[in-house]
């Protein structure tokens, strides 16, 4: 009995030992002793394993017993090694650089590279590659580190050294800006579903923060024929074996090696034109399956990207059965530079766990993304576990000094000596400047008094006058960003000597928002806002052109706004005593003797007689708007729907009803919109439109301000918008009857600006647009405007048509800040 029992203990006690995971280290170096980075390591047969972080250091926990292990790296020939553990071991690799040989190949000018055989047979099999397997989910690591290399000392007058310190960097400006890593679980269904749940997440220096890493984001296929960049690029990139690839490579076979019993064909990237967007670099191809074995592949400026000089794409694919293979690991490197300041880093991703018969149905990729509030909750106990590439000694140290900086910074006795610096009122820039905004942020109180130079206008209609703002707002939850607002405002008139005053605020709820404006106020006849306080004093002081046109309004106005789904409404209700406005004054700084101001009448701009009689409004309204999308995301913030490649629909009605308050008006007015932003139309560029389409189903009782009016402009500068009219006059063209109108612009994406070197080291791109406006009072009316674009920067240069006559001409100039 005794023996039994001591079998049964023994028995008991080997499971155990055999179930409990087993630290593998050591560092993965080169002949030369130097560290090789991000070497993948992997269990033979299986698709668990880890990476080496940048200085060659793995860690890699296995079960007690045998177990046959891969080293491998690009560039380098594969080590196995196969080990017996029983306890926590140390195993030092080297690797030795992969010899491809070219065997018995004669290459001369007048016969094809066999490269080209090698990637036509890619490219017929892509497809096939393209679409296996049918479904899987894995397990995916992804870690980012950004860096800032170099800086400058000041910055738009502000020291960096000090900012720098806030930060975490060292006394030369250097250091790590940004260090993450997250766990996720994907799921994928052919031919483009794609599921990500984050698991966990850490960002160093916050413990609130959620990572900016994605699966899906990181995750690139060449078997794909075009790969979209997002934000790197306005074109997408092809494919080294897409269907048209030898229009845009040259191929050179480097050689080939043996591994695992098949041969790798080294093959290098050559582009054609160097404007193109095409990869450089290497790619291996598997001898008879012609598959990718994986890529080392990089762009560069020449290829007109942004933010940064280079960006290096390395992939690696391990066999996950006989059939199929799948990438272990993706690691984009990166440098760049802008305005004096230099950085550099990389995120890579690790694949593992691969279960290609996961059973996945269609439904359940209506969410697509699912990050809760828990994900950032996990300690540094749960991370030493967890994390499969060892940290750096400067990755220790900066989440280390970090997590004192976050400490620090979230204190009260922290942020009230930082409020009581930012506190001092600073007279020249509440005069000048932008103004004074004291804040309280261990309370997350904030207020802003405008500064005193932006409250100072002039118009015809009031003279010299002040529109002076101050607001206050409170965060409620900082995990979804919400806030209560309040502002007030006062406005007076030196020529008119009226004083104005209004209220108003947003109450934020958990999925829905109301908002409420009290008061007096001289308000714009076209409820566009179409032209800017300082862009009409301007105009007016030194052009005499007084563009804008004003009425007086004393209101009270409401609004609700709740999403039902994917499905967008708000609801609006607003009472209003409405008074018409004339000229009281004519004074400008400089005189044209060809122009006189007009009138405050629109309509009648030589006669100074009011546009319509002393009036009163009770307005309801009702707006829904649907994406075509039952796809959305989960953040903590709550549920986002995703884009659908479908326009969005917009339906909109209002009513003026007679009576109520001593309302006066009595109309219904129906309209629809339909508008879709950022069509990729792959090396074409990108589209955007905008149609929209409306009539008054009633116009019984109506004055001039219940009008449809058009986003027009008459200035220089604009604000870029898919629905902005560049010529348009602001008033003249509104309508108490029907309309239609449409805008279509389009980014070529630097076809042009690609050709000249200049255009393409300022990373130029085209965009030409088409806007068109039919009213019964208008008949007909065109625009068309071509340009550059330059970071967020627009120079257009346009014609307009009316009734198929040429109405106006010139340039417009944007910049979106």
């Amino acid at each position: 009995m005794r023996s039994l029992y001591v079998c049964l203990l023994f028995l008991i006690f080997s499971i155990h030992a055999n179930s409990q995971s087993i630290l593998l280290k050591g560092r993965i170096k080169d002949t030369g002793g130097q560290a090789v980075p991000f070497a993948s390591v992997y269990e033979k047969g299986t698709t668990r394993g880890t990476s080496a972080n940048s200085e060659g250091e793995y860690q890699l926990k296995l079960s007690a017993g045998k177990h046959t292990l891969i080293f491998k790296a690009i560039g380098f020939k594969q080590e196995s090694k196969d080990l017996d553990l029983r306890a926590a071991q140390t195993l030092d690799i080297v690797l030795t650089p992969a010899i491809y040989e070219l065997n018995d190949v004669v290459v001369n000018a007048f016969s094809e590279d066999p490269a080209y055989e090698v990637i036509k047979n890619a490219i017929r099999t892509r497809k096939r590659h393209l679409t296996e397997p049918n479904q899987y989910t894995a397990d995916v690591y992804i870690k980012g580190l950004q860096k800032l290399l170099s800086a400058p000392k000041k910055f738009l007058g502000r020291n960096i050294d000090d900012i720098g310190k806030q930060m975490g960097l060292d006394s030369n400006r250097k250091g790590i800006l940004y260090l993450s890593e997250s766990e996720s679980k994907i799921s994928f269904l052919q031919p483009d579903k794609l599921k990500e749940e984050m698991i966990s997440s850490k960002v160093s220096g916050s413990n609130r923060s959620f990572s900016f890493n994605r699966a899906s984001d990181i995750k690139i296929n060449f078997y794909e024929n075009q790969l979209d960049l997002e934000g790197l690029s306005n074109r997408p990139f092809i494919s080294p074996i897409a269907e048209n690839a030898l229009f845009y490579y040259k191929y050179r076979l480097l050689g080939t090696s043996i591994e695992n019993g098949e041969m790798v064909n080294k093959i290098e990237l050559i582009p054609r034109r160097n404007a193109d967007p095409v990869f450089r670099g290497l790619i291996y191809i598997l001898e008879d399956s012609w598959r990718i074995h994986s890529a080392d592949l990089y762009i560069t400026k020449e290829a007109n990207i942004n933010f940064v000089d280079t960006l290096n794409i390395r992939q690696e694919f391990i066999p996950v059965n006989s059939k199929v293979w799948m990438p272990s690991s993706v690691r984009y490197d990166f440098t760049g530079g802008l305005l004096g300041f230099r950085f550099a880093g990389y995120y890579i991703a690790l694949f593992k766990n691969y279960n290609l018969n996961a059973s996945l149905k269609k439904k359940e990729f209506t969410e697509v993304l699912k990050i809760t509030r828990e994900v950032n909750k996990k300690d540094s106990t749960y991370w030493k576990q967890a994390r499969p590439i060892p940290l750096t000694v400067e990755e220790q140290i900066d989440y280390t000094k970090k997590e004192v900086l976050a400490a620090k910074r979230e204190s009260k006795t922290y942020l009230d000596s930082l409020d009581k610096v930012n506190n001092k009122l600073k007279p020249f820039r509440l005069l000048l400047g932008s103004g004074y905004n004291p804040r309280n942020r261990f309370k997350k109180e904030y207020f802003r008094f405008g500064s005193l130079v932006n409250s100072v206008f002039y118009n015809t209609v009031e003279g010299f006058g002040l529109n002076y703002q101050a607001s206050y707002s409170k965060q409620i939850d900082s995990l979804t960003n919400k806030f209560l607002s309040l502002t007030g405002k006062v406005r007076y008139g030196w020529s008119s000597e009226k004083l104005y005053g209004s209220f108003s605020g947003t109450l934020p709820f958990e999925s829905s928002r109301i908002s409420f404006n009290i008061g007096t106020d001289v308000i714009d006849l076209n409820n566009n806002a179409t032209i800017v306080q300082s862009g009409n004093s301007f105009n007016s002081l030194f052009y005499e052109r007084n563009l804008l046109k004003l009425y007086e309004s004393k209101f009270l106005n409401f609004s609700f706004s709740k999403p039902f789904g994917s499905v967008q409404t708000s609801v609006t209700a607003s009472w209003s005593n409405r008074r018409s406005l004339q000229n009281s004054s004519d004074y400008t700084i400089r005189d044209w003797d060809s122009r006189v101001f007009t009138s405050n009448n629109p309509l009648v701009p030589g006669a100074d007689i009011p546009l319509f009689p002393k009036n009163q409004a009770f307005k309801l309204g009702f707006r829904a708007t649907y994406a075509f999308s039952n796809d959305y995301a989960t953040y903590p913030a709550g549920k986002f729907f995703r884009p659908s490649k479908y326009p969005q629909l917009g339906i909109n009605y209002s009513k003026g009803i007679i009576g109520i308050f001593g309302s006066d008006v009595d109309y219904d007015i129906v309209s629809f919109d339909l508008t879709k932003s950022d069509i990729k139309l792959g090396l074409l560029g990108k589209s955007s439109f905008w149609i929209g389409a409306g009539k008054f189903l009633n116009a019984k009782s109506i004055y001039f301000t219940d009008y449809k009016h058009f986003k027009g402009n008459r200035t220089l500068a604009y604000t870029p918008a898919v629905n902005n009219f560049l010529y348009l006059d602001y008033y003249n063209f509104s309508t108490s009857d029907q309309y239609f109108d449409a805008h279509i612009e389009h980014n070529f994406s630097g076809f042009m600006t690609n050709k000249v070197p200049l255009l393409r080291k300022l990373k130029l791109s085209e965009i030409a647009g088409f806007n068109y406006l039919s009213t019964p009072a208008l008949n007909n009316y065109s625009e068309v405007y071509f340009g550059l674009q330059f970071l967020n920067m627009r120079i257009l240069y346009g014609r307009s048509y009316a009734n198929g006559k040429k109405a106006d001409k010139g340039f417009r100039i944007a910049v979106n800040f």
